[in-house]
């Protein structure tokens, strides 16, 4: 359309006209006479509406989805840094509970030989090549920890000191072949010297050949002058193997160590020494042997009228 005086003239008829009725619409209500008109363009335009809305829809669904996604993603990460949060607990737990149990097997051995202990964590190993068995502890000098110290555990026999520093020290370990100990069996007091074997049983020469040892005798330390470097009464291990008695006069046995080597942890250092020797009083109680089970014998007498066999009774 061209902008005429008669284009501009419509145009302003035409904005008249729409006020006047936008304002008979206002006035009359639900009664507008335009009603039918509404109604008549709602039913055009209202399926068009609608197609556009169905089409519309699914993008906003999707729009929507992918955010909820992103949501439950975020909802789902947490939850794994929670389950993965509460598992390392767990562990920890189990791992602290252990520990505890070593802490109290050692205090319980500690209470019954009258030692005074320091307590450490085995914090390093040593190479264990060449049969160097070695561990390094978290307590040194300022920890009142000396050079020739026994070192125990919940089990028994750990080593000895060898080297000190301020905050840590070195512990031989009684199964290094450079170990020896003194021994006495348990119940008959015969005395030995126990050598360390590394990752086999521990070498014990009994003095006196003609001892009677069985597998199953249990050992513990004979003690050192001065109480060092080993104090009295601490368990050493359990007889497994009795070389045969050739008139020598000594006799070797095989002992298997009480304590686990490579799970060490929790030890003790005795700083104290018992103020008598505690003999067997350290040592756990054995395990009971299992009851036999009883055996019933049942004994059948026949009777006076049984016949003889292959004949009829009244014969």
């Amino acid at each position: 359309m061209r902008d005429t005086r008669e284009s501009r003239l419509l145009l302003v008829l035409l904005i008249a006209i729409a006020f006047a009725l936008i304002t008979v619409d206002i006035r009359a209500g639900e009664e507008s006479p335009v009603d039918g008109a509404r109604q008549a363009a709602a039913t055009v335009f209202g399926p068009v509406e609608e197609g556009v809305s169905t089409a519309v829809d699914p993008v906003a669904n999707a729009i929507g989805a992918v955010r909820d996604s992103g949501e439950r993603h975020n909802r789902i990460a947490v939850l794994e840094r929670e389950n993965a949060r509460l598992k390392a607990t767990l562990g920890s737990e189990d791992q602290n509970r252990s520990r505890v149990r070593e802490l109290d097997e050692m205090l319980k051995r500690a209470g019954a030989g009258q030692y005074g202990i320091k307590g450490a964590e085995v914090i390093a190993i040593g190479a264990a090549q060449g049969f160097s068995w070695t561990v390094t502890i978290d307590a040194g000098s300022k920890d009142g920890i000396e050079r020739d110290m026994t070192v125990l555990n919940g089990d028994g026999l750990v080593g000895r000191v060898s080297t000190v520093g301020p905050d840590t020290a070195t512990v031989v370990l009684a199964n290094d072949p450079d170990f020896t100990v003194g021994t006495r069996l348990e119940k008959s007091g015969e005395l030995g010297f126990a050598t360390g074997q590394g990752d086999r049983a521990m070498s014990v020469q009994m003095l006196n050949g003609k001892a009677r040892i069985n597998p199953g005798d249990r050992l513990v330390t004979f003690g050192s002058r001065g109480n060092k470097p080993f104090v009295p009464g601490v368990p050493i291990g359990e007889v497994v193997k009795v070389d045969p008695s050739r008139g020598d006069l000594t006799r070797t046995v095989w002992v298997k160590p009480a304590v686990a080597f490579s799970r060490l942890d929790i030890v003790g250092v005795v700083v104290m020494p018992p103020r008598e020797d505690p003999r067997d009083a350290v040592l756990p109680p054995k395990p009971e042997a299992p009851k036999p089970t009883p055996t019933v014998t049942v004994t059948v007498t026949p009777s006076a009228s049984a016949g003889v066999a292959g004949k009829p009774a009244d014969e």
